[in-house]
């Protein structure tokens, strides 16, 4: 009795055993790449993920590349340590950049915080208009001295970066940046090229000084040796699209080493060291040690994600404008930081500044030449600013339309001044032809031909702005 039932167990084991290698046979070659499909989709979906996550420090750092690669400052750049300064606005000849301002004059410096910090020393501008927000490597501006935060008297203020933790001289307000590099977008307001001279001399006063060189007369080298190897030739954006997945990770894993990632990052961190991503790794290396399998697919995410970067939306739709709140300080939401980063680097805190951008009227219709525009603001709808407003014209290339009068934009500080109708409200005519002659003040010249786009620009926008309360009108058409 004991030998059989010993027996049919065994024969039992027989036909397991037989069955299981008969699935094997007949289904092995689709159970197999069901879960290596599982492993591929992980792949891939972390590489998107570091991809979008990474793409701020790469496109900073070949934007300070190229804007650095200079002995001496100019209109353009400046080496490191220096300010470049914007000395006239551009016009319908300047194409370098879209969406461009007519509103304020740059002051641009790249600050390296390795060694020492680095004092900014700012003028009394006796009530005009300034920022000077400070942004780190990963596009978040963490301190905006300026006419809101800090006033329009002279100030003195040390940019420290990593872990430095000395005495700073009495008088001195410190800034500290948790990445050792730092990019100063500053901007002082300008009321037309009658107005040039007053903020150059403003510009020329807002100066970069070592700590170990404060209290001397200091003065900055003007024969600065360039880098031979930094492609000038090339957008940093177009640099940027032109990596190859094994390079594009490999480089975020060294600027990690001097801009490290922020503690709440630590999850995303957790899954992109799963195929090799990490402060000071050697990604090519690692790489090159992976299955082509596997290479095809972080390839695939990489490419995935680079596509999609620049389609992200950044924010509401209404009244026909498109804004947003959050384009300056991101915490985790690395999608919207990276699409800002990829569509135009420094933009400002919402305190700061409100941004909206419309390509249709209130008809839901694109803005066409051929057409009449009227945008207007009832008394207690003018943009509600501490600072200044402005609206701008643009081509469908987004960029400034030549028009009869050299004029790109009217707001608060137009010169001739808007004029406001009896009941405090006020029309800006929108339209290719001029008004009558007394609407010449408020035209804004649309382009001979085509669509364009219009932006409104609000500098220290009031607190129904910050809250959402405000909203701009929608632009209406009139024939």
């Amino acid at each position: 009795m004991h030998i059989t039932k010993n027996l049919k167990k065994f024969l039992v084991l027989i036909v397991l055993l037989i069955i299981a290698v008969t699935m094997i046979v007949v289904y092995g070659p689709n159970i197999v790449p069901t879960r290596q499909s599982v492993e591929v989709q992980d792949n891939r979906q972390i590489a998107y993920d570091a991809t979008v996550y990474g793409f701020p420090l790469v496109i900073m750092d070949f934007t300070r590349q190229v804007l650095t690669a200079v002995p001496a400052p100019n209109s353009n750049g400046a080496p490191v340590n220096q300010f470049g300064n914007k000395r006239m606005f551009p016009n319908a000849s300047f194409t370098n950049v879209v969406n461009p301002n007519a509103d304020t004059l740059y002051s641009v410096a790249w600050v390296d915080t390795e060694k020492e910090p680095i004092i900014l020393s700012l003028p009394d501008t006796h009530g005009r208009y300034y920022l000077m927000p400070m942004f780190n490597y990963w596009t978040d501006c963490f301190a905006s001295p300026g006419s809101r935060t800090t006033g329009t008297g002279p100030g003195n203020y040390a940019i420290t970066g990593l872990n430095w933790d000395g005495a700073l001289p009495e008088g001195i307000i410190r800034m500290n940046s948790s990445t050792r590099w730092v990019w100063i977008v500053g901007r002082i307001a300008c009321n037309g090229s009658s107005d040039y001279k007053n903020v150059w001399e403003l510009q020329n006063q807002v100066k970069l000084t070592p700590l170990s060189a404060w209290g001397t007369d200091y003065v900055p080298p003007n024969d600065v040796p360039v880098d031979p190897n930094v492609n000038t030739k090339v957008p940093p954006l177009n640099q940027t699209l032109a990596l190859d997945a094994a390079s594009y990770f490999n480089y975020v894993c060294q600027l990690m080493v001097d801009n490290p990632p922020y503690a709440a990052d630590a999850p995303l961190l957790s899954e992109i060291t799963k195929i090799g991503i990490k402060p000071g790794a050697n990604y090519t290396l690692y790489f090159d040690g992976l299955d082509s399998d596997v290479r095809a697919t972080i390839e695939n995410g990489y490419q995935a994600a680079l596509a999609d970067i620049p389609k992200a939306s950044m924010g509401s739709v209404k009244n026909g404008w498109q804004f947003t709140y959050n384009i300056a300080n991101f915490t985790t939401d690395y999608t919207v930081r990276a699409t800002v980063a990829y569509r135009g680097l420094g933009g400002n805190l919402i305190n700061d500044a409100f941004y909206a951008s419309a390509i249709k009227g209130g008809d839901g219709t694109k803005f066409s030449s051929d057409k009449q525009y009227v945008l207007h603001f009832n008394k207690d709808e003018i943009p509600p600013v501490n600072g200044f407003w402005s609206l701008s014209m643009y081509n469908d290339q987004i960029l400034f339309v030549d028009n009869p009068i050299n004029r790109y934009n009217v707001g608060s500080l137009s010169d001739p001044p808007l004029i406001m109708n009896p009941d405090g409200s006020i029309d800006i005519y929108i339209q290719r032809n001029p008004p009558k002659e007394d609407k010449m003040p408020n035209w804004l010249p649309a382009p001979a031909s085509g669509n364009f786009s219009l932006t409104l620009r609000l500098y220290w926008p009031q607190e129904t702005v910050i809250d959402k309360s405000w909203i701009p009108p929608a632009t209406q058409l009139v024939k």
